[in-house]
């Protein structure tokens, strides 16, 4: 992903108290009263309880619903237009291997979606890889991909990581790792919200275009924080609003998270992509369909 809100916790330094309290002990009648273990056992089960049965709720109405972009034919369509904006091809399977460093200070992008060494989500990717399968040919990169993550440095990763990064997208097992973490991480939630916001197939491209170039964040410029922003200026169409309306403003929303970052950033994957098929009526994004990124022209029959 080419941006992402990451979530830095600090090491807060901890205070031995054991002598203080010999010395002054505290009455129990100056401290509040905490609840017995068990009312707080009690409380976080009830939370965890509701939390599952809104998640069942969504899931049935989600269950009652067509596909969509989780249809076959619709994800490999997707697949093709992020593919025409991260890599200009049309062949996404061909950008397993490719992995450079974009001058965009997330350090190298690489893989079919944009991993980042500097925003988390490559180190995940390795490391769930290494998980399943030991002793493959990033597993020795882990400690240098924890150290830069969060940053541009290629520290090292230099020079042996480009190769080995190329050299194991030809095992199946890792396309099939990047697979699984495209769909973990971007596609998956980002279709399901899209659903809940009553969104058709385009809305919920929109919403998965958003989530792999803004990345899963909860920052103004991240996914969730654009989302946000939008459902402040209009309603979803599951809160009654015009589906055309609402995105609409989410992508002029995020054109201008785009711009704020860098005023010369081709923003043409709006403009004469899913900007084209917005006012073109194409809310089930049928094919036939055509689009420019970059000034190049792509078509899908």
């Amino acid at each position: 992903m080419r941006r992402a809100g990451l979530l830095l916790f600090a090491a807060v330094p901890v205070v031995a108290t054991a002598a203080v309290y010999f010395l002054a002990p505290s009455d129990p009648a100056d401290s509040p009263a905490r609840p017995p273990a068990s009312a707080a056992q009690s409380a976080r089960q009830e939370a965890k309880d509701r939390a599952e049965r809104e998640r069942a709720a969504d899931d049935a109405v989600i269950a009652g619903l067509p596909p969509g972009l989780a249809a076959p034919e619709k994800k490999e369509l997707a697949q093709q237009i992020v593919a025409s904006a991260e890599n200009s091809t049309l062949d996404w399977r061909s950008a397993y291997g490719y992995i450079e460093d974009i001058g965009d200070g997330q350090g190298y992008t690489a893989g079919i979606i944009g991993f980042c060494t500097g925003t988390h989500d490559l180190l995940t990717l390795v490391e769930r890889y290494t998980e399943a399968h030991p002793g493959n040919g990033l597993a020795r990169y882990l400690p240098a991909l924890r150290k830069v993550d969060g940053t541009d440095s290629h520290e090292g990763l230099d020079p042996g990581f480009t190769a080995a990064w190329k050299a194991e997208a030809e095992v199946p097992a890792f396309r099939e790792a990047q697979d699984a973490e495209r769909d973990r991480v971007y596609f998956d939630p980002a279709v399901r919200l899209a659903k809940l916001d009553g969104l058709g197939t385009l809305g919920q491209f929109v919403y998965y275009d958003a989530m792999v170039f803004h990345g899963p964040g909860t920052k103004a410029d991240g996914f969730y924080g654009l989302r946000d922003r939008a459902m402040r200026e209009a309603n979803t169409p599951a809160e009654g609003g015009s589906e055309k309306a609402y995105l609409d403003i989410f992508l002029d929303i995020r054109r201008k998270a785009m711009r704020s970052g860098r005023a010369d950033i081709d923003t043409t994957r709006i403009d004469t992509a899913q900007r084209r098929f917005l006012y073109d009526g194409n809310l089930k994004l049928r094919t036939p369909l055509v689009w420019a990124v970059y000034g190049d022209t792509y078509r899908v029959s």
